[in-house]
């Protein structure tokens, strides 16, 4: 899971924090301002809804019932659906491969599943 102090750092800087939403399947560690939701599983790379999100699709954040809701109806997500492929592995080999090859998604810890 990537670390997202620098997108969050930038939307600060750019006086964005208070009217803009980050949604993300990466992690935070540090402080935040605004309205950050990480952790989203399943992850993009495995074709999770958060991988088919387009600019100026409308999103619900509903805090107080931990649900997002991404507003596309069915035939359009199955359209962007298609011919989806997960991004190949960054390693190949040594340790982190072994890991990318094994490790569940974050839903499930990340740990390692044989």
């Amino acid at each position: 899971m990537r670390e997202m102090f620098k997108a969050m750092k930038y939307l600060y800087g750019m006086g964005l924090a208070e009217s803009t939403a980050l949604i993300t399947d990466g992690r935070f560690s540090g402080t935040n301002n605004g309205c950050f939701v990480g952790h989203i599983s399943p992850e993009a790379a495995e074709g999770g809804p958060i991988a088919f999100v387009r600019d100026g699709d409308e999103i619900t954040i509903d805090i107080p019932n931990q649900a997002i809701t991404l507003h596309v109806d069915d035939n359009e997500m199955k359209n962007r659906r298609l011919g989806f492929r997960p991004p190949e592995p960054k390693y190949r080999t040594g340790y982190l491969a072994v890991y990318s090859k094994l490790a569940a998604s974050a839903s499930r810890g990340a740990v390692i599943e044989i």
